[in-house]
């Protein structure tokens, strides 16, 4: 029986529908993937579902007993609530019914207890209540708090931080936190990784995929969740709905042969359309003038109704793009540099060349000093410590959050015009160059004449974008460009920068979360870990992300392979009849027994420590010595905790 029955749901503003006939099944557990263009109505379908708006007409209806869970943009708090107590509300339910048990446990010990009928209802209660509790998460449920916060990148020290005192991002991975804990039977998640950066997004994606056993409708332009969380997307577009079956990989090439088709039956109307034309003007003025009129108005009426619209999406992208100045080995280059807020670093020691051709990306978790480092490198901001080199010939293309530097009156394609050179460089470009350029970033017919103040962010963001991979820098600093895209814009982009790495030798820096837009963009990273710490990486993000995922199981076998080892350890000092060498550490003073001890384990957990650094992994040799050092030393801590064991027992 299907969890969710959508069924011939309209809504819209006046004449023009939203959402036109919409109709699907959601099965229990089923995850589905919601997508389409910014503005085509998925945000407003999720709160049709969800109760939030009444459709025109039409239902949505959940099974009887379903529980819907909706992620909001702007989640709502209890007054005086912390970050912990906030997220634990989602327990709410279960924290009602341990109280209605206490209940019942205290009426079993009064005069009810003594009364067989009353004891009986009693302990049928109890079964009902224990059976609730159970279903709820039953009674261990504070580590489940702890790892959700912790996977939505929260730090103990934030547990008891007021809520009020958190911004707005912090307070979406709250609501999504509490949401994620409640686990209802349908989870409507509308743009969850907006707040998230990498490790946020691969916690979510997995627990999605893996623990949480609910269905799921999930909004995203994160393709890389998609692919690994979904077996079926559903597209909205032009008000209707169009499903197929599999993960966004699927959906990408199933869509382009429907695509494929769709541009076909287009150039064959065409085809139709120029012949109507060509006859239309060969006889308007003659005898057959009066048909020629009644094929013009035909034609008119197929124009209106019939012509299929060329996807834009089909086009292929071909930019022409003008030179960028020339300059020497390198563009910037920073030696041992360093930056801080008071006692907290952002970066140390940092040492990196950018040179022509480069196409780098920072990546780091939320707060690391992503964008604090580019700005340090461009002097913005002036560093703590160490060297900086620009080149006289460097020209910076900069997106940032906001555009506050742009003039919003302009056309979009005159804005283009203004900004962008002639294919040679030296003088402005042409109209007709400009309105290329916006048609390859997806603004065709009138969308060109709009005014930039009444785009959306998303639409105002993809024409500076145009702009600043079109406009002759030599350096192009991305800092999170693909925010407010949705998917076919974030495509063209991921199009556009990969034209830019073949076509010109400007250099790029990508600061970004969008994994899919790393990785195909970019083959260098810079890794700052939050805690001053910086790594840079000469290889992809996928070959980053797999070499984070070795290093974790290394970690894990290895604190598994110590806890087994201690274990035996244990054993052996229990039955084990003392050595030679146990013998020749009997003379030694207990406390230069136990200096000893702890300067072998200072220096296993240092060991440890630089087995864990992503760089040494990088070097075979390094991680080869480091774990036979670390072999040397578990050898020679067994003996002292052996003799210093004895003699606590022997003191015993």
């Amino acid at each position: 029986m299907p969890l969710l029955t959508v069924n011939n749901l309209r809504f819209g503003h006046g004449a023009e529908p939203i959402l036109d006939g919409i109709a699907f099944t959601l099965e229990p557990g089923e995850k589905v993937g919601l997508v389409g263009r910014n503005g085509c109505g998925k945000s407003t379908l999720l709160k049709c579902i969800a109760g939030a708006i009444r459709p025109d007409s039409g239902v949505a209806a959940i099974s009887r007993g379903g529980r819907i869970g909706h992620l909001t943009q702007d989640p709502r708090f209890e007054p005086g609530d912390t970050v912990r107590s906030a997220a634990e509300r989602a327990f709410t339910d279960l924290h009602e019914a341990h109280a209605a048990l206490e209940e019942v446990f205290a009426a079993m010990a009064g005069p009810d207890g003594s009364d067989p009928d009353a004891l009986d209802r009693l302990m049928k209660r109890q079964v009902e209540l224990e059976t609730r509790i159970e279903a709820l998460g039953g009674y261990a449920v504070d580590h489940r708090v702890d790892a959700t916060l912790h996977g939505l990148g929260f730090v103990d020290e934030q547990f008891g931080q007021p809520v009020e005192s958190l911004s707005g991002g912090q307070k979406a991975r709250l609501g999504l936190a509490r949401l994620l804990l409640e686990q209802p039977d349908l989870l409507l998640l509308d743009e969850p990784t907006n707040h998230l950066d990498i490790d946020g997004r691969r916690w979510l994606e997995n627990f999605l995929a893996e623990d949480f056993p609910g269905a799921v409708i999930v909004v995203s332009h994160d393709r890389w969740l998609l692919d690994r969380v979904v077996s079926r997307i559903i597209e909205v577009e032009q008000a209707r709905l169009r499903e197929y079956p599999g993960n966004y990989r699927d959906f990408i090439a199933l869509r382009a042969e429907r695509m494929l088709t769709q541009t076909r039956n287009h150039e064959k109307q065409l085809d139709r359309i120029r012949a109507e034309e060509q006859f239309i003007a060969k006889y308007k003025a003659g005898q057959r003038a009066k048909q020629a009129r009644g094929r013009e108005s035909r034609l008119q009426r197929f124009k209106r109704d019939e012509l299929v619209e060329r996807p834009a999406e089909q086009d292929v992208m071909n930019l022409l793009l003008p030179k960028a100045p020339r300059v020497g080995d390198f563009l910037m280059a920073a030696e041992g540099l360093t930056k801080g807020f008071g006692d907290d670093p952002l970066f140390e020691e940092l040492s990196i060349t950018i040179k022509p051709g480069d196409r780098v990306g920072i990546i780091g978790p939320n707060g690391a000093g992503k964008t604090t480092l580019v700005r340090t490198m461009l002097g913005e901001l002036e560093a703590d410590a160490g060297e900086l080199k620009r080149s006289p010939r460097l020209s910076v293309g900069w997106f940032r959050q906001s555009q506050d530097h742009i003039d919003l009156s302009l056309p979009v394609h005159r804005y283009l015009q203004s900004v962008i050179l002639s294919l040679d460089g030296r003088g402005t470009a042409s109209e007709q160059q400009a309105r290329n350029l916006a048609g390859a970033f997806l603004f065709s017919g009138n969308d060109q004449d709009k005014i930039l103040a009444d785009l959306s962010g998303g639409e105002r963001a993809r024409a500076v974008l145009a702009g600043l991979v079109s406009a002759a820098h030599n350096l192009v600093v991305l800092d999170e460009p693909s925010n407010h895209l949705d998917i076919p814009s974030a495509e063209r982009l991921e199009q556009a920068l990969v034209e830019f790495g073949d076509r010109s030798t400007g250099a790029l820096i990508l600061i970004s979360h969008d994994r899919a837009l790393l990785e195909a963009t970019c083959d260098r990273l810079i890794v700052l870990d939050g805690h001053g710490g910086v790594v840079e990486f000469p290889g992809r993000y996928s070959e980053w992300q797999e070499r984070q995922e070795r290093a974790e199981a290394q970690a894990a076998q290895r604190r598994e392979a110590g806890a087994s080892k201690t274990a035996r350890r244990r054993t052996t000092k229990e039955t084990a009849p003392r050595s030679r060498s146990e013998g020749d550490l009997s003379t030694l003073p207990i406390r230069e027994l136990e200096r000893r001890i702890e300067a072998v384990e200072k220096r296993i957990r240092e060991i440890d420590e630089q087995l864990m650094d992503p760089a040494v992994h990088a070097d075979g040799r390094r991680s080869r010595e480091l774990a036979t050092s670390r072999d040397t030393a578990s050898a020679e801590l067994e003996p002292l905790e052996f003799e210093w064991s004895r003699r606590a027992d022997d003191d015993s």
